[in-house]
């Protein structure tokens, strides 16, 4: 069993490009590993193939011959210019904590602007606090635009309980913003008088504020729980609650003219900062 906490014992894990079909066919063990997929939906060897062959891009983290991550993207068109969608982004249970993830985007990142292409999209569940601050605090991305129920409102994963709404998020790929971002560099400072859409009440619950009283504003918030996870175990109920509450107020606030911009994390909450202009470029 490998330990998460030692980033010594895993000095050694390579980044590199998949291309054998025998690496491909852990790629789908993978799948069924990180996000318990049956057969039928898993991504399967034959798709990466084609996908690989027409632009698409498959990176692994091995450690010494084993796969324990991969990133895997195919080429997109949106508003008539070429983009890159990543599609997926696991990293192994036993090897959390390690940045692999991190360090698969990067990759996927310098490959994709060798191809040309300057902007990156992805989805994720808004109410997944850790993903946000990864993609919004880390990566630099933007997001203005939310999906109910993407991937229909049964889908297969045990982490789909409560639904599959996604934000789709925008990597610009050359963007002085990123950059700074993936240099270390800090965040905007959110004005302390920021009004909340919604915020995380005394017992839990979604606080909803009115929208009118933000739709003047230049910066807002919405709140979201640290811990989804634990919510929809031992409430389904509460979490159905964030749900609806948060898909309204995304959707208000992207009509309105918003976009998120950045993610800040809490003990118990978590905040996604929404701009009607976005800071830096």
């Amino acid at each position: 069993m490998h330990s998460n906490a030692n980033l010594q014992d895993h000095a050694h894990i390579v980044v590199r490009d998949i291309g054998r079909q025998a690496e491909m066919r852990e790629v789908e063990q993978l799948q069924k590993e990180v996000w318990g997929l049956p057969d039928l939906d898993v991504v399967p060897l034959t798709q990466l193939v084609a996908a690989r062959a027409s632009g698409g891009i498959l990176i692994g983290a091995f450690d010494g011959g084993k796969l324990v991550g991969f990133t895997y993207g195919f080429v997109g068109l949106e508003d008539g210019r070429p983009t890159h969608h990543s599609h997926m982004l696991a990293v192994s249970p036993r090897y959390r904590n390690l940045n692999l993830g991190y360090k698969l985007k990067q990759a996927q990142r310098d490959v994709v602007l060798a191809q040309g292409i300057v902007d990156m999209t992805w989805t994720f569940d808004p109410l997944q606090s850790l993903n946000a601050y990864f993609n919004f605090h880390r990566l630099g991305v933007l997001s203005g635009r939310y999906f109910v129920d993407f991937y229909g409102s049964e889908a297969a994963s045990f982490l789909h309980r409560n639904g599959t709404d996604r934000l789709w998020v925008t990597w610009p790929l050359a963007s002085r913003r990123v950059e700074e971002r993936l240099s270390g560099m800090p965040a905007e400072i959110v004005p302390d008088d920021a009004t909340p859409l919604i915020e995380l009440g005394e017992n839990g619950n979604p606080l909803d504020r009115a929208m009118s009283i933000v739709s003047s504003a230049e910066v807002t918030y919405i709140e979201i729980p640290a811990r989804i996870d634990l919510i929809e175990s031992e409430s389904p109920e509460l979490a159905a609650e964030w749900r609806a509450a948060t898909r309204a107020a995304f959707t208000q606030a992207f009509a309105s003219g918003y976009l998120v911009c950045d993610f800040i994390r809490g003990e118990k909450a978590g905040k996604y900062i929404l701009y009607r202009k976005p800071p830096g470029n």
